[in-house]
């Protein structure tokens, strides 16, 4: 059989405008136990997320759980990149169960769900299982979301792929939404970010920049 192939993405690629991102408890109480990432990693890149999701106007919620009795307040990080947005604060360890969340992502009228939160094995399953037995896509970013330990992180991970959702990393959440260096109208949005908090590809972007004037664009 022969197949013909054409220059089209895959379907199951995420776009700007068809996904609503869900970031779910970064808070500074549910990072004191986080054991499965450095801690200003994990901040790093919830804000590549954050500012990635901003910067290509992909609708974003944020929720919190008792932020002001027990869980204390969003990373700065996080904050600082959605400077305008306000957090829905929770009493349900799920938030998929929380009415104020579901009626954001009603509001937002989209199919696909993109989650990262802590911790994967609460705060981040809980939801994913429940969107999917509803019919959405999910993704999560799984260097976005953190556990108690390995063994918790891992379980999580394995039970939520087994149940039909699909693992990616901050970084490729921020390259996916570009995914071609001619938008010159995200390009440089997409740069400073990889630069800012893409670890060793965002420092090898600033030195092209400065050593030779080379961008993506160029060949």
């Amino acid at each position: 059989m022969t197949i013909t192939a054409t220059a089209a993405p895959a379907r199951s690629l995420l776009s700007p405008g068809d996904h609503s991102l869900i970031m779910i408890d970064h808070q500074s109480q549910m990072a004191f136990a986080a054991k499965t990432m450095d801690i200003k990693l994990l901040q790093e890149n919830v804000a590549l997320v954050a500012r990635a999701a901003k910067a290509f106007g992909s609708p974003t919620i944020l929720t919190t759980v008792a932020a002001k009795s027990f869980s204390g307040p969003l990373f700065s990080e996080l904050t600082a990149a959605m400077p305008s947005a306000e957090a829905i604060d929770r009493t349900t360890m799920n938030a998929w169960e929380d009415a104020a969340v579901i009626a954001r992502v009603n509001a937002a009228g989209l199919g696909r769900i993109v989650i990262a939160g802590l911790w994967t094995s609460v705060c981040v399953v809980g939801p994913v299982l429940s969107a999917l037995e509803q019919g959405f896509e999910v993704y999560f970013i799984a260097d976005a979301c953190a556990d108690t330990s390995d063994e918790a992180n891992e379980r999580s991970i394995a039970r939520m792929i087994q149940a039909g959702a699909r693992p990616m990393t901050a970084l490729q959440y921020l390259l996916e939404l570009q995914r071609d260096w001619a938008r010159q109208d995200s390009y440089e949005a997409t740069t400073s970010i990889a630069q800012a908090h893409g670890g060793a590809y965002g420092v090898g972007i600033a030195y092209a920049a400065a050593m030779f004037a080379a961008s993506e664009t160029t060949s």
